[in-house]
């Protein structure tokens, strides 16, 4: 999808066009792969007919655990099995053993959807955890709707959707973006600059910044966009000191291969926080390590969770995921949302008392609360949860300072508000007249 740096690979949103590929492909042959001890390389895991037969109770993660995406999915994937783990250890859900069915989608967006399919019709797995890329999130989506299947996805988005069938426990925009343009208009100036990824988060991300910025007194002086995994910046970066040639705003929605070049590149220009402070959405602890802090030193981020978030729930989290794989390891928001779904949906499964209903299991679901390593959270009955929005600035070790939070948990609202084609519209799965998309009294 991208120019291979390997390691350095972190792309976090695909092309919304690739989903139209899932028409063109034939479904190859799945492979499973078995529980927390194995490899990210497949091995095949043999079970029975029924998602809750004997002491077991089968789930499916399903995550890049090979290609361009897999450095950021497999961190995904320890935090869930982490979270697994514990509950096992913990005596189980319903008396019963987790037993993880682990398919990779290999950064193929029709691929994901082949394995989504092979995870409820054979493995017949009681719910799954889930995607990163929003086009591989769209692409399984008829799957999940079309069987009345269940996914839990744990990264922040671009908001307008809302699924009977999925879960979002990462940050709806309201969450994350909006707030971050509010701070950095009282605090860093009016003028903004856009760059981002030629995909659907970044051109959905900035269409809401733009609309946002005309209601609040701001200004658009520029926006750009680079394809997916791009790293010819200078032109990009000649454009924003022509544009902002006394300094200003610079938010950036760019992803995966593009960072790296962007951010070393605005260095070496002379593009420093001090007049041109870059706000990022989807660069983490993870993306900085990757990058090298010394790039990005005085730059900020705007997510709800980070490392250094002083809770006794983060630091139990913390010190387990050390523990369990290696003490150089940094935590970040996405592997945080992941760890917390497993939980919320173990919850859901204990109050309707049965995993195999899933009609069950999902009305349990609206409600949950959980104390999470961000701060409590809770499941509201458009299917997302509310988070606490925290602002970060990064240290030369690589890790956030948190210079700004907001004062508790904030409401999810997936259909965006600034964005007119979505004004005064909302999600209710708890009232049958209302659904994924009502329009209410609001204006």
């Amino acid at each position: 999808m991208g120019q291979d740096l390997g390691r350095r690979k972190f792309l976090l949103y695909g092309s919304g066009a690739f989903v139209t590929s899932l028409l063109l492909k034939a479904c190859s042959q799945a492979e499973t792969s078995t529980n927390s001890a194995t490899s990210p390389d497949q091995t095949v895991a043999k079970s029975g007919g029924s998602a809750t037969s004997g002491d077991t109770i089968k789930v499916g993660l399903l995550h890049s655990l090979s290609g361009t995406m897999a450095i950021s999915e497999t961190t995904v994937v320890e935090a869930e099995e982490l979270a697994i783990d514990e509950i096992n250890a913990a005596g189980g859900v319903l008396g019963k053993q987790i037993e993880i069915v682990k398919e990779d989608g290999a950064s193929d967006w029709p691929t994901f959807a082949e394995k989504a399919t092979k995870l409820i019709d054979q493995d017949k797995v009681t719910t799954i955890f889930g995607c990163w890329t929003s086009a591989s999130r769209k692409a399984v989506l008829p799957v999940f709707e079309s069987k009345n299947h269940l996914l839990w996805y744990p990264v922040q988005y671009e908001g307008q959707e809302c699924s009977k069938n999925v879960f979002y426990t990462g940050a709806a925009p309201n969450q994350q973006i909006e707030p971050a343009v509010d701070w950095l208009l009282e605090n860093k100036g009016k003028k903004f600059f856009l760059v981002g990824s030629d995909y659907v988060f970044p051109r959905t991300a900035n269409t809401i910044i733009k609309e946002q910025l005309k209601a609040k007194g701001g200004e658009t002086v520029g926006e750009d966009y680079l394809p997916l995994g791009n790293t010819e910046v200078t032109a990009i970066i000649t454009k924003i000191k022509a544009a902002l040639p006394d300094g200003g705003v610079i938010f950036n929605t760019l992803n995966g291969d593009s960072n790296v070049a962007f951010f070393k590149q605005l260095q070496s220009a002379g593009i420093t926080p001090d007049k041109y402070p870059v706000m990022s959405v989807s660069i983490a602890e993870e993306e900085v390590r990757q990058i090298g802090p010394e790039y990005l030193v005085g730059q900020y981020a705007s997510w709800n969770y980070f490392q250094t978030v002083d809770t006794p729930a983060n630091k139990k989290f913390v010190e387990a995921f050390k523990a369990k794989y290696g003490q150089d390891r940094v935590t970040n928001d996405p592997m945080e949302a992941a760890y917390i779904m497993v939980y919320l949906w173990k919850q859901a499964v204990e109050k309707a008392g049965t995993a195999d209903d899933l009609d069950k299991v999902r009305a349990a679901a609206i409600g949950q609360e959980f104390d999470a390593p961000e701060g409590m959270v809770k499941m509201y009955p458009n299917h997302h949860i509310s988070k606490t929005v925290r602002i970060g600035q990064v240290r030369d070790d690589g890790m956030f300072d948190i210079v700004w939070s907001s004062d508790g948990p904030v409401a999810p609202i997936p259909w965006n508000q600034y964005v007119p084609e979505t004004k005064g519209y909302a999600c209710d799965w708890t009232d049958p007249n209302k659904g994924g998309k009502y329009k209410t009294d609001k204006i």
